[in-house]
This record gives C-alpha cells, structure tokens and sequence, in this order.
C-alpha cells in the first residue's frame, strides 16, 4: 500500500520485539527510519547497539532507509538528539512512535524508590521528552507554513488501563501515558499533528516477566502474540489514513482490535446538602 512513502518515522524501542516490528512495517510501507534503541536489558541496565544496528541492516538489506540512534529516552536532551537524528539524516520527521519500555516490577510494600523512578524516567517522562522536542518540532514547521498530517503513536498498557499487581511503576506510568495522549490531542490538533495511543498484547520481553512463556500454540495456526501483529495499527495510527483520528486508545492482540473508552460516571447520587457519613455508608454501594 506503501502509506509512508516519503515520510520519515523514529520508533523508539526499536531494536527488539514490538519495536522492531514496527520499523520493519514502516520501512516496508516507504517509510525512512529512526531506529532508536540503546539496547540495554529489561531493567534498563547495559548498553548494546546490536539490537538497532540489526534492525537497520535489515530494513537496508531489502531496499529500505533506516538509521540507527542509541540515545535513551530518559534523558531530556538525549531525546532532543533523537529528533535532530531524523532531521540530521532525512530533513523532516512526520510520525514518532513512543516504544522504548523497561521492567521493574515489585509489590508496593517491597518497591524501591529508584525501582519506582526508573521506570517512570523511560515510560512516562521518555513519551513526555521525545513528543516534547517532535511536538515543537510539529508547530514549527506549521507556522513557517509547511505543515502536512503528522502523528504520534504512544504505548500503553492494560496494566495502566486496568490494573495489574507488582506493577505500581509500570502501571501508574502507562496510565500517564493514555491520559497525556487525550490531552496532547487536544494541545496538538491546531497544528495538524495527530496523537493516539496502542495498548499491544503480545509476547515481548514485558510479557513474558510478568506472566511467563508465551509461546506459539504448536499446530502452525495463527499466532495472537506475534509482536508483528501490534505493526498494522501502529503504522496506520503514524500514516495520513488515520488524519481523522486523534487522542484515542487502541487495544490490539493477535486480530482483536478495540477502542478504550476514557473515564466515565454514568450513576450518580444526589442531593441539595452535604452528605453525612451516615448517609454515605446507607447509600454509597448503591454506585456499584
């Protein structure tokens, strides 16, 4: 269908699992490609380039356009690079895909600060700092009158969306992270950028931490944890199809797709004075 033809994409978290998937499918579809990974464990710990460098011989190997950046997205002026990176190699940037994840999961009473914190440095304050430099990025060019579609594709989780015990980092930021693509959204439009959000299941490195080996069932079938399953609705998310669309959150795993709907409150109670704490334990559960 080739929907990024001439655009350039950075997808963060690109060198493994969802990520890689994502650049592959980019770049098939036309894209020029950021590969963003600094390729440290799922801790967050080490630093291996292999994983970015394999991704970009692969795209390059069938003809694509790929460069690799191993800057992390934790650091603030490390994610501006990642925009200039783009622009330094391709002379634009039209989608981000905020990927880059790690893994430190703990019940809360056992959770240690740096546990907490650095989670929330690569997932949530990572999505801030990259969408913060492409976002201005964005404005920018539409100020100065060149402004096309652009678009920005968070990851978030069910973890955040629904909750999952040992995960209060991982959680909390992915629940940031849908929350902030609703209000980017919003922030955004007037300069025709675009922002949406996936909550991918699939057998990564996350997944199998937190609930073991998933592997694909023997038979030959279809496979619903293939990470390659979570690359369609990112790239139509960070391509013009999607030019209608913007601060919502998908669901993906295997070939389910659905729509998160944002907070809501159907019911409610009322009445014209204070409630009492009497009156709270009498009617409270009626709100269940």
């Amino acid at each position: 269908m080739d929907c990024m033809t001439n655009k350039v994409a950075i997808v963060t978290g690109g060198g493994r699992g969802i990520g890689r998937e994502e650049c592959l499918l980019l770049a098939s579809e036309g894209a020029s490609v950021v590969v963003n990974d600094f390729g440290g464990g799922l801790d967050g710990a080490g630093f291996d380039e292999t994983p970015a460098a394999e991704v970009v011989r692969t795209i390059k190997a069938a003809g694509g356009k790929a460069v690799a950046c191993y800057e992390s997205v934790s650091d603030f002026k490390a994610a501006e690079r990642i925009v200039k990176c783009a622009l330094d190699n391709f002379g634009r940037l039209d989608a981000l895909v905020n990927n880059a994840g790690i893994l430190r999961d703990r019940m809360v009473f056992n959770m240690s600060e740096e546990e907490f914190d650095s989670v929330i440095a690569v997932h949530l304050k990572g999505h801030f700092n990259m969408t913060r430099h492409a976002s201005a990025y964005f404005r920018d060019e539409h100020k100065a009158g060149r402004g096309t579609p652009r678009h920005i594709v968070n990851t978030t989780s069910g973890s955040g969306l629904i909750g999952n015990m040992g995960q209060t980092n991982y959680g909390a930021a992915k629940a940031g992270i849908a929350i902030m693509t609703r209000v980017w959204g919003q922030e955004l439009q007037r300069f025709d950028v675009r922002v949406n959000a996936i909550a991918p299941v699939a057998r990564t490195r996350i997944t199998e931490a937190t609930f073991g080996s998933l592997q694909a069932e023997e038979g030959g079938g279809f496979d619903a944890m293939d990470p390659a399953n979570v690359a369609p609705i990112a790239v139509y998310l960070a391509s013009d199809l999607s030019n209608d669309i913007s601060g919502e959150v998908f669901s993906i795993h295997g070939g389910a797709l659905d729509r998160y709907l944002p907070w809501s409150n159907p019911k409610a109670l009322e009445q014209d004075q204070r409630w009492t704490i009497d009156q709270l334990t009498k009617r409270v559960k009626e709100l269940f």
